[in-house]
């Protein structure tokens, strides 16, 4: 047997290993909320203990999907299914998917979205966005987060805006591009916003692409995370 022949292929073997540990923290985040519902904090400083598990947890879950996802992406391995929904419908999923950190980081969430309002799009990809930049927000804000959807210049507008501080003004000059000039040794890689623009970019029409934006101000006066599907 030859040498190339002895070689295993590492990217396989990585991205095998990040799916089980994916399912092992969701199996963790699954349990954690168990315990938070069956014994809630009676204190300000267990909300804080709890709060910070929960988002940890679900910031490291995302991750693991995330890189999967690119993963899988990279070696034309993901499939990309856009149908037809209800785009209250994958709000709603992420809301609730997300109710318990936002409970113990006692932030207040406003959904604003027609219930007849439907768009083509790939309903787990676009989810993953939303999702990921929930987490995200619960971090930065210090309060209030607001979750919208409507059609703007024939795009689907999902916004999601928070009143914290609102982005670095590296990040709104150049969102993605910041994910070539990451240092890991600041702990934050970009990924999230990376994998946002990637899957915008999936969804076509036409001449048209899906894109994200960066702004801050807002209603709340803090960030605004937007991600246009055509």
């Amino acid at each position: 047997m030859s040498d190339s022949e002895d070689k295993i292929d590492f990217a396989m073997v990585l991205a095998s290993s990040v799916h089980d540990m994916k399912n092992s923290v969701g199996m963790l985040l699954a349990s954690l909320e168990a315990v938070i519902e069956e014994m809630p904090p009676t204190n300000a400083r267990q909300a804080n203990l709890f709060n910070t598990l929960h988002y940890e947890s679900s910031r490291i879950n995302g991750e693991l999907i995330q890189l999967l996802t690119i993963y899988r992406m990279n070696s034309d391995f993901l499939p990309v299914s856009i149908d037809e929904h209800y785009v209250v419908d994958v709000l709603e999923e992420q809301v609730a998917r997300n109710s318990s950190l936002m409970e113990t980081g006692n932030i207040e969430l406003e959904l604003r979205c027609d219930e007849d309002l439907a768009w083509y799009y790939d309903l787990d990809l676009v989810g993953s966005v939303v999702h990921n930049v929930l987490v995200n927000c619960v971090r930065y804000t210090k309060s209030r987060l607001i979750l919208s959807a409507d059609i703007e210049d024939e795009f689907l507008h999902i916004r999601i805006q928070d009143n914290g501080p609102g982005y670095p003004d590296t990040m709104l000059r150049s969102p993605t591009d910041l994910v070539d000039k990451a240092d890991v040794n600041d702990g934050d890689t970009h990924l999230g916003l990376y994998f946002a623009e990637c899957i915008a970019k999936m969804h076509k029409q036409n001449e048209h692409k899906g894109y994200i934006k960066l702004e801050n101000g807002g209603e709340l006066g803090g960030g605004v995370f937007s991600l246009f599907i055509p």
